[in-house]
């Protein structure tokens, strides 16, 4: 393999989060002088929100190390130093840190200000960044270069939340009066975001500012290529160098020496709509969970690149399967009469998108095995960016979806808080349940790290026991890359691509 090969297990790690100050992390970024050509990179996601951090976007500010946080997630998933060199927990809610020498760039320092300036700007944001959804976080700015961070409540993972892309520092200039936030040339690292091109193409050049060395390569041309088939085309006719989330169906098409699998902590899983139409009912919830059988696509759809799965959380997560609690107290499926009856004739609306070609494949799958079970079915599948609106709104009775569990902070129970407390700000299964929202609660509040592991585990059964979402498979990431590039980052948890140390040889 010629690439490197950093974060191919994505684990929780607390300890070491815990145990106070950090020392400075200034050699982990490379200081190569920048050799080779640019970089072409085709994308699978178009950007909804011109880049903005507080929407789906803000991933790729983190892939293409445009912008960063106070700290960052290390291989293991623990928090390391990025814009902050290291920092303290002063009692159960705040906690300080010191800001390293950087520069934005547009040329302005990063002062403590600055980081008050974004933290705020994110905290007000609407609706609310995922990140944040559990949390209420205050900032003040101690002197020029130290920053006091405060939560209302505890909260142990604070370091690995700010590692969150959501939360990236950008210069002032980068917050518009209309709420309104822009990345092109306000962020620190190592490669400038100087052009975007509506939903199709971006650029971004060098930034020989950068506080951790200058990047290898002289920049990046980006393209948004919805279409699996299409990246893979890319790649495979030369004019693309680095191709994500390759569909299975193309990976064995691919070179073995531009074909590159890492496990994943991404799961797919059907979600049911519990807040309006259908699955208000809990007998055909559980008719549907019966119904479908997330083995049947491993190897008919995913070509062997999945596994069936156990709960919300895959192999990619190692400490889940040994805390995985039975899941209890289920309502009984109703029968294929009873849900021609219940249904009175209603038809199910299943929806998925294109941007990862197995969903609608699987969508096809899962809408036979539905409509054996009584359901009368009919899709709709288009480009995420078209629907995302719909499904919040709760347009759709079930979403063929497949979710990153550790994207955020590398922490579990911020992604079961956005998805399935009722206050959740990415709750597209309008899941309100007091005993799901007390289970995530105090898996929050636990500051062991063992402990904090279990009740998440209970979290999930308490999650399942509803069926506001069925777990289909754990899917195995591939990513395509020309024999001529070396140094991306093969990233589980997807936030990472491309850093200082990425070129073409």
């Amino acid at each position: 393999m010629r690439t490197t090969s950093r974060g191919l297990i994505a684990a929780l790690a607390l300890t070491p989060l815990l145990a106070g100050c950090f020392a400075p992390g200034d050699g982990d970024a490379g200081t190569g002088t920048g050799s080779g050509g640019r970089l072409r990179v085709a994308l699978a996601v178009p950007p909804v929100q011109a880049l903005s951090p507080y929407s789906n976007d803000a991933t790729v500010l983190s892939k293409l190390s445009v912008a960063e946080g106070l700290t960052a997630l290390d291989k293991n998933g623990t928090a390391k130093p990025a814009l902050a060199k290291s920092w303290k927990q002063n009692d159960d809610t705040t906690w300080t840190f010191d800001l390293r020498k950087a520069e934005f760039q547009d040329g302005t320092e990063l002062t403590a200000q600055a980081v008050v300036n974004a933290l705020d700007h994110a905290g007000a944001a609407q609706p609310k960044p995922r990140v944040l959804s559990d949390v209420s976080l205050t900032a003040e700015a101690d002197d020029a270069d130290t920053v006091t961070l405060t939560t209302k409540s505890p909260d142990p993972v604070l370091p690995l939340r700010l590692a969150s892309p959501a939360l990236a520092i950008l210069s002032a200039k980068a917050y518009g009066q209309d709420g309104a936030v822009s990345p092109v040339g306000t962020g620190t690292g190592p490669f400038e975001l100087t052009r975007l091109s509506g939903k199709t193409k971006a650029t971004l050049d060098r930034f020989d500012g950068y506080w951790g060395g200058k990047a290898k390569a002289p920049g990046i041309d980006v393209s948004w290529i919805a279409d699996g088939t299409a990246r893979a085309n890319a790649l495979r006719g030369g004019e693309s160098d680095i191709a994500e989330w390759i569909p299975t169906a193309q990976a064995k098409l691919l070179d073995d020496k531009t074909r590159h699998e890492v496990p994943s902590v991404r799961t797919d899983s059907l979600i049911l709509n519990t807040g309006s139409g259908l699955f208000t009912d809990a007998g055909l919830r559980a008719a549907a969970r019966k119904a479908v059988d997330g083995s049947a696509l491993v190897d008919s759809v995913f070509g062997g690149y999945a596994d069936p799965a156990q709960g919300l959380f895959g192999p990619a997560v190692p400490w889940a399967a040994g805390k995985r609690v039975p899941v209890t107290g289920r309502t009984g499926a109703a029968t294929a009469a009873e849900v021609k009856t219940g249904t009175k004739g209603r038809t199910l609306r299943l929806a998925t998108y294109t941007n990862r070609a197995e969903l609608p494949e699987a969508a096809t799958v899962l809408q036979q095995q539905l409509e054996k079970a009584g359901f009368t079915v009919k899709q709709d599948v288009r480009e995420y960016t078209q629907m995302e609106g719909d499904l919040l709104a709760g347009k759709y009775d079930a979403l063929v979806f497949s979710r990153v569990t550790l994207l955020d902070t590398g922490d579990a129970v911020d992604y079961l808080a956005s998805d399935f407390t009722g206050d959740g700000v990415y709750n597209i299964a309008g899941l309100k349940d007091a005993a799901v929202d007390k289970a995530i609660r105090a898996a929050a509040a636990e500051r062991d790290t063992a402990g904090r592991q279990e009740k998440i585990m209970r979290a999930e059964a308490a999650i399942l026991r509803t069926d506001a979402v069925v777990p289909l498979v754990h899917e195995q990431a591939v990513q395509g890359i020309a024999d001529g590039v070396e140094g991306v980052i093969l990233d589980p948890r997807e936030r990472s691509l491309i850093d200082v140390d990425t070129r073409l040889k």
